[in-house]
């Protein structure tokens, strides 16, 4: 059963439009606040920021091609009582620029907020030196930050507002393409996996397919392909990684056996490595990691390189076939 909560009426055909369309109208919507500062590394367009130029000029900075300076202004300006946006892309910031998120943003607990865009392969022609595939990971680990990764546009910039009311440093992941706007204009709750095709029957064959980011449509596609074929799944949106909804995770896993964590990161550190520590400590089950095994995009649509990876509707039928029905059921 899928929640009609979460989900747009027309999910299964919806507009595309690239998520990070949603960090430009996210900031718009906080705008108001004159505590709100933007701040760019010359990417202003590509990250979508500069519409906030447009409106608040006095308070949009390009500090240039220097992302370790962005973050210390950053910081500089949140310990001033100001509520910063930086944005660059996820390969600069946090790939660049991590010694001083840690030390100037983390270690401080302050509110600053980091947008990574062009996150994970689905940069597609930008090619491996531009797709940021590591950056949860590195995220993640940091005490004090808090990671989002939204589905697509509209919870984008529903997160975006959920992280000016947060309180300490918050970083946000954005993809560049056209990608299926299918969730519901609802508020952002950081901290919570959104169940959004629930596992309604008693079939001997179920898994939990628990996605992040812009995988989770491809997931919800699979899903309905993997029904077919008798293989019961429910899907949730795992949009916040730090912290994890271990209770949603766990009661789910529990209640089908099997698990397959799909993400557009390496599997290493990402969805798939908080996943497996959570559930590994005290609900252990099956679990079958989706994503990037150890490797570098490559360059292409990301159509292709979502296909090439293993991550696209089609990898996660594939996967999950070969996961749940060549193992023994589970009574």
């Amino acid at each position: 059963m899928f929640n009609d909560s979460y989900l747009r009426p027309d999910w299964r055909t919806p507009d595309e439009r690239p998520i990070r369309d949603g960090v430009g109208e996210g900031l718009l919507r906080v705008g108001d606040d004159e505590r709100v500062i933007v701040l760019t590394a010359d990417l202003g367009g590509s990250t979508r920021v500069k519409v906030f130029q447009d409106v608040y000029p006095d308070r949009y900075f390009d500090v240039g091609v220097a992302e370790q300076n962005m973050a210390g202004v950053a910081a500089g300006l949140a310990l001033e009582g100001y509520k910063p946006y930086m944005s660059s892309y996820a390969t600069f910031s946090p790939g660049r620029n991590w010694e001083q998120i840690r030390v100037s943003i983390a270690l401080t607990a302050v509110n600053v907020n980091i947008i990574g865009s062009h996150g994970g392969v689905a940069s597609g022609i930008y090619g491996p030196t531009h797709q940021g595939t590591e950056d949860i990971a590195l995220m993640r680990t940091l005490p004090n930050m808090t990671v989002l990764v939204p589905a697509d546009a509209t919870q984008l910039s529903a997160a975006i507002v959920a992280a000016h009311e947060h309180m300490g440093p918050v970083y946000i992941r954005a993809a560049r393409p056209p990608m299926p706007d299918f969730t519901r204009e609802i508020p952002f709750t950081i901290g919570k996996a959104y169940v959004l095709r629930e596992v309604t029957t008693t079939s001997k064959r179920m898994v939990t397919l628990l996605a992040t980011g812009a995988t989770v449509y491809e997931a919800l596609v699979a899903s309905e392909q993997l029904a077919k074929e008798g293989v019961e799944c429910e899907v949730i949106n795992v949009s916040t990684i730090m912290p994890l909804d271990g209770d949603t995770i766990r009661q789910s896993a529990r209640r089908t056996g099997y698990v397959v964590t799909i993400e557009d990161h390496q599997v290493v550190g990402g969805l798939g490595g908080a996943v497996t520590e959570v559930l590994s400590e005290t609900c252990p089950v099956p679990i079958k990691r989706i994503g990037l095994q150890n490797r570098f995009g490559v360059s292409g649509s990301w159509r292709d390189v979502y296909r090439e990876m293993g991550i696209d509707r089609q990898g996660i039928v594939r996967a999950v076939r070969d996961f749940v029905l060549n193992r023994p059921v589970v009574q």
